[in-house]
């Protein structure tokens, strides 16, 4: 039985840490979940016990990333553990180091405390930010064989995760390590939202058409994936023999932005949610990034479709499950539900 197995969660507060937590209590494990402060703990728990009744499973533990104290006991005891916290912006901070420095080193902290305690195996949330970034456009589908070009047009956040993951490959790869290592490369994570607190970066798309904040669509084009789908890979990737060593593109296809404002008037317009559907063109768009630096960070990816190869993932994990559309409808609907909007 499952429940002899503890499992490590670390950010388990986040929007994908909740996600999987929730599945592994539904599969019987024993879960320890880190939190930045036990002051975050009463309430995390309240949020999980409205989606399982197996909470009683559950140990919340603080550790913070930046900081030794702590890892070494939330590692003790632990079979598995699946590291998804990070640090991910709304916005590009003014030093790069805010952002890569936190990412690799509290990468490299999780691995050690794993390593010294003996742990089988780390699943690393990492993401398609390590794989297709700083690369020219074309028409190219990515895979888990690329990594994103350090060298080139590369912003703070897909050089962050890019880092650390190379810096986990590069510690589980010396000769006196044992521990396993698998990586999971998400794209954008929409879908459920648990917490009315704690909405994520990602839903931000969602809430900004929702509230009517775009007054028309630029040309942006994401792969997407469900963060059930996303949840679900972590925990495949936990136990499967073949999983072992292998990063996985984890993304169930991409939608333009004009196409995801269609999907939520759709469903959510006769809930008095309106989204404008209109398309902006390119030149409208440049123009507006001359005025304001965050729109500058869009530009570069006008008229670009995101190709990710999911094949790993559906041939040794068996996903996903989700299509990008009921990941766009769940995340509209979730947050309707918790009044975010």
């Amino acid at each position: 039985m499952n429940n002899d197995i503890t499992v490590l969660v670390t950010g388990a507060s986040g929007f994908v840490g909740m996600h999987c937590i929730l599945q592994l209590l539904e599969k019987g494990y024993r879960v320890k979940g880190t939190v930045r402060s036990l002051a975050k703990a009463d309430h995390l728990r309240q949020i999980l016990q409205q989606h399982s009744q197996h909470t009683d499973r559950l140990e919340l533990v603080e550790a913070d990333l930046m900081q030794d104290a702590g890892w070494a006991e939330a590692v003790s005891g632990c079979h598995y553990v699946l590291h998804v916290a990070s640090p991910f912006p709304s916005s590009t901070p003014k030093n790069e180091d805010d952002l890569i420095i936190p990412a690799r080193e509290g990468t490299l902290r999780v691995l050690r405390a794993a390593h010294q305690a003996g742990v089988q195996r780390l699943v690393l949330t990492s993401s398609v930010a390590a794989i297709s970034a700083g690369h020219e456009s074309g028409n190219k589908t990515y895979d888990e064989s690329d990594w994103s070009n350090l060298n080139g047009p590369i912003e703070a956040y897909p050089k962050s995760k890019t880092l650390a993951e190379k810096a986990a490959w590069d510690y589980v790869n010396q000769p006196d390590v044992e521990m396993e290592l698998v990586a999971i490369n998400p794209s954008l994570i929409l879908g459920p939202v648990l917490d009315a607190r704690q909405t994520s970066t990602s839903a931000e798309v969602i809430l900004k058409l929702l509230k009517r904040e775009y007054p028309g669509m630029p040309r942006l084009n994401w792969g997407i994936v469900d963060v059930r789908d996303v949840a679900a890979a972590h925990v495949a990737a936990m136990t499967s023999p073949e999983a072992a060593g292998k990063r996985f593109v984890c993304s169930s296809g991409s939608l333009w932005l004009v196409e995801i404002a269609k999907i939520l008037n759709q469903h959510f317009a006769s809930q008095g949610y309106k989204v404008p559907t209109w398309q902006l063109p390119d030149f409208a768009v440049r123009l507006a990034a001359l005025f304001d630096p965050t729109i500058k960070l869009v530009v570069g990816g006008l008229g670009q479709e995101t190709r990710l190869s999911n094949q790993q993932l559906k041939s040794i994990l068996d996903l996903p499950q989700y299509s990008p559309e009921d990941a766009v409808v769940a995340m509209g609907q979730s947050v309707i539900d918790l009044k975010v909007v």
